[in-house]
This record gives C-alpha cells, structure tokens and sequence, in this order.
C-alpha cells in the first residue's frame, strides 16, 4: 500500500553533505521532530541508506533519489531497479532532479512504474511551464524549483509560490505541490507553506547552517505555525 502524506509536510534532503552514521542521525531526528510536531517528514536518502533509515525510524518517509525504467528480468548491472528501492524500505522516489535529469519519455515511464508498485513520485521541474507539462503524467507531487535558485541560499519570490501551485492544480488539483529551492529560513519555509504551498522542504539550508539541528527544528516550527494561520485567515 502507498503511504500516505500528511500536508503540509517538511522535505529533507541529504544529497552527500553529510554521509554514513550522520545520516542515520539526522533521520533520527526526523523521527523525533515528525513524532513531536506531528508533522510528516520525506527524507530523500542515499541509496546506500536506504535500508538503515527504514529499520530505524517509524514517522520518517524515504524517498530514494532516482530509479532507472528497468523491470526486474535479469539485465540492468548498475542500474537502480524500482522494487530494489522499495524492498529496501523506500516509500517513494524523486525523479527529474537537475542534479539526475531525465528525458521527457523516462519521467512518464518511471511514473507509471512508481504508481504499479506504490511508490510516491516525486517529479521536479525547472519552471511553472514545466511543472504544468509533468503535471499532465499524474505524478503524486510537482516539485517546481527553478536550477538557480537551488542551493544558492536564495529562494523564490512570492509570485512564483502563488503561480506555482495555482498552474499545477489547474491541471490536477489532487497534485500535491511541493516549493523549495533556496530556503535557507524559517520564515522562507513560513512563507511557503502560508501561501499555499502543500509542502516545503531545504537540504543546504539546513547542512550548512551554523546549528544544523536547531534549524531544521525552526523550520518544521514554521510549518505547523504557517499552517495553523493559513487555517484561521482562511476561516
């Protein structure tokens, strides 16, 4: 069965700022922070982790960082097959990620594998044009995040929060939208989440800050608080 996400929810990545025990570390405190706030926490983790986080944690929702369009019938040394991924522990995959692009045709065919076997895709796009376009494939969550802004300690504007989740859920408003790129803040996650956005998330927001962990606590603090408000202006 695919997992579900509770929104808003709070994206960590991991990329390879930290490696080996840091990163059972900071999934256990993930847990901790998911369990405490009751806020879901997606880690994207290494592949090599996968299976360490999925027998250390309980809240924490692993999504692996790319699979290959392979199926399981022999062939494919190297190659990373989704239901490995999925054995493994993980509950759902990033696709499209500027860091491991791919073609227009492997999105659409990872995407379908993703929904066969209960995976959560998770499909980056550069640009709200984009994001519009991979909307069409039915992903379970857009990540539009435009190539400058990562990990540049600068986010989006404003605007492009509002087009963004807007032109995805014309297209599919079950489409769950994800901003990030660049939040580096609280109050960038706080923004994010008040103004629409069904989830957020950082990666060198958080590993290059001065208290790594008192950062990623803020910024789950600011996510239960942005919702909290975005409820009463909305009531």
């Amino acid at each position: 069965m695919k997992r579900k996400i509770k929104l808003p929810f709070f994206e960590l990545g991991v990329k390879y700022y930290i490696y080996g025990d840091d990163v059972l570390q900071i999934a256990l405190l993930a847990d901790k922070l998911a369990k405490k706030y009751d806020i879901d926490i997606p880690m994207t983790t290494p592949f090599v982790d996968i299976r360490w986080i999925a027998e250390n944690t309980e809240r924490v929702i692993i999504l692996a960082p790319y699979m290959d369009t392979l199926r399981p019938h022999g062939r494919g040394q190297g190659s990373i097959l989704p239901e490995s991924i999925k054995a493994a522990g993980a509950h759902g995959v990033i696709l499209n990620h500027v860091e491991c692009p791919m073609t227009l045709a492997n999105i659409k065919l990872a995407i379908e594998i993703a929904r066969e076997i209960d995976l959560i895709s998770v499909v980056c796009a550069d640009s709200v044009a984009e994001a519009v376009a991979l909307a069409h494939f039915r992903p379970d969550i857009v990540v539009p995040e435009p190539t400058e802004y990562i990990g540049s300690g600068q986010t989006t504007d404003l605007n492009y929060v509002l087009e963004a989740v807007k032109a995805v859920k014309a297209v599919d408003p079950n489409i769950i939208v994800e901003v990030g790129a660049g939040v580096s803040t609280a109050e960038d996650v706080y923004r994010n989440i008040f103004y629409g956005a069904d989830g957020t998330g950082a990666c060198s927001g958080i590993h290059n800050a001065p208290d790594p962990a008192k950062m990623f606590e803020d910024m789950i603090i600011s996510v239960k608080k942005a919702a909290e408000d975005r409820l009463i202006n909305y009531i």
